[in-house]
């Protein structure tokens, strides 16, 4: 596996891989039109180019070198808050998931953020969503939750995750 930087070239592959990766993360959680709607707006053209052209965002592709394919990605910011990366979005289509992708993505995601010089890394996760365990297992703890309105009468329902990087110097 390998961790490629994306550019606003790869765009309709990130929506292609987060189409695939949320129809089966999200179909027991969210209702369709939720999804749907989250899709096209989180994961517009427009949206995804103002991340790449901000300085502190960035996308990588992960790319699996056996199968030879594009199986996922992730979407970060550093200096989002004072020494805190957020992890926007780390997503893989569901055939490759249990293969340890996602734990190397944010081992990747670690040494990424030490050297952006940030100390703690943040992520919302939907209180329903198993991936919270994943998260947890990597060493993430919950310190709070909440419910955002994202609009047309949508919320998330979220716990926000930490983990610190301090401990692993």
């Amino acid at each position: 596996m390998k961790l490629i930087k994306a550019t606003e070239k790869d765009i309709p592959l990130i929506q292609d891989l987060a189409k695939r990766s949320w129809e089966n993360a999200y179909a027991e959680i969210l209702s369709q039109e939720q999804v749907h709607y989250m899709l096209t707006t989180m994961y517009s053209e427009a949206q995804l180019s103002e991340h790449l052209q901000n300085p502190n965002y960035h996308y990588y592709l992960v790319f699996d070198e056996v199968l030879n394919s594009f199986d996922g990605f992730l979407g970060y910011e550093n200096h989002y808050e004072e020494n805190t990366t957020k992890l926007h979005r780390i997503y893989l289509v569901p055939e490759i998931k249990g293969k340890g992708l996602g734990k190397k993505t944010l081992e990747f995601l670690n040494e990424k953020v030490k050297k952006s010089g940030d100390l703690r890394i943040i992520l919302n996760v939907n209180k329903h969503n198993s991936a919270q365990q994943f998260y947890i297992s990597q060493g993430y703890k919950v310190y709070d939750d909440g419910v955002f309105d994202i609009g047309n009468g949508f919320v998330m329902d979220d716990f926000l995750m930490e983990k610190f990087l301090l401990n692993e110097f």
